[in-house]
């Protein structure tokens, strides 16, 4: 296993590597310059988490061992979070778990509000997800699940050499933006029309290659002038 690279006091939050995947921009916005708006899809997306997210409710089913709301940190890749559910499952090949008997492989489920995307910015999440527990426990995983809400059924994701190395350069991508205080130029195309910070992000103030509270800023000292 490697040594850490990072501190606790530097990482970053595992479950924005989705909004990175999306629009490295509109992940700034929320992590660096602690920009935020819900429309419609986060709003019901929190619902759903929420049904979800409650540490003191495990279950059990048979052979297969249910925990939800389970603290991940990686700090290889810098990042921390919690997985909606962790599924373990009894197997020679496993790992022991306190108060339970036999070995048990372990699984995350995530949870997701919509359908499954054309792109992998849920998939790198649930990766960072797996190579969290991958570093916490010194196992190897190669499967996860979601759960998509919309379409009311599980979909499994193979964990691939391929999307680790992804879900890595992504990690150490934000990690580097986050550390320089580095709000990106928006990409522009369809993605702005699907997200709740459009109003907010601007994406015409990138090419100015300022960040939105400094335009805001500048903005207030205008108008008061003028009032003067």
């Amino acid at each position: 296993m490697m040594g850490k690279r990072y501190a606790d006091d530097e990482l970053l939050s595992l479950s924005g590597i989705q909004h990175f995947r999306f629009c490295k921009r509109q992940w700034a916005l929320i992590h660096i310059e602690r920009q935020w708006e819900d429309n419609l899809h986060t709003a019901e997306g929190h619902i759903i988490h929420e049904r979800v997210d409650d540490p003191f409710f495990n279950e059990s089913r048979g052979d297969v061992l249910i925990s939800r709301a389970f603290p991940l940190v990686s700090y290889n890749l810098g990042l921390n979070g919690i997985a909606d559910v962790i599924e373990y499952t009894r197997s020679e090949n496993g790992i022991s778990l306190p108060g339970h008997e036999g070995l048990w492989t372990m699984k995350p489920v995530e949870y997701k509000r919509g359908k499954p995307k054309i792109d992998e910015r849920d998939e790198v999440q649930l990766c960072a997800q797996v190579m969290c527990l991958e570093e916490m426990f010194n196992v190897r995983i190669e499967r996860a699940d979601f759960y998509y809400n919309e379409i009311r059924r599980r979909i499994h994701l193979k964990i691939s050499d391929d999307l680790r190395h992804l879900v890595s350069s992504l990690a150490d991508e934000m990690n580097e933006l986050f550390r320089n205080g580095i709000t990106p130029a928006a990409d522009g195309g369809n993605n702005c029309k699907l997200c709740s910070l459009v109003d907010v992000c601007i994406p015409k103030l990138t090419k100015k290659k300022i960040s939105v509270g400094a335009y805001v800023k500048r903005h207030v000292q205008d108008a008061c002038a003028n009032d003067s």
